[in-house]
């Protein structure tokens, strides 16, 4: 095997590293938005763990984060929760910040 063969290797287990930590981090952070916006719509216990499931569940369906905020918008929405669409976005961008700087300090 050749050098170059050899920093390939290394460079796609690099890569394929990154993107598992990153999936985790958004799963992370799904859930916690999940919580977020049961406990806005007044959910506790099972209801809420299964609400915040439901928002994880929601974002292997499609690509990117627009499945997830439709979801938080429509349920808040019809929960009577008055929230801006850019308290949503904060609050998925907050969480997904502390989720990947809680897996990048765990190793």
């Amino acid at each position: 095997m050749t050098t170059f063969d050899e920093r390939e290797q290394a460079f796609e287990a690099h890569f394929a590293l990154e993107q598992e930590l990153e999936f985790k981090a958004i799963a992370r952070r799904d859930r916690r938005v999940g919580e977020w916006a049961g406990r806005l719509m007044g959910l506790e216990g099972k209801a809420l763990e299964d609400y915040a499931a439901s928002i994880v569940r929601e974002d292997v369906k499609s690509v990117g984060d627009d499945d997830v905020f439709r979801k938080l918008h429509n349920d808040l929405t019809a929960s009577g929760v008055d929230i801006r669409d850019s308290a949503i976005h904060t609050e998925m961008d907050r969480q997904l910040a502390t989720a990947r700087e809680e897996i990048k300090t765990q190793g």
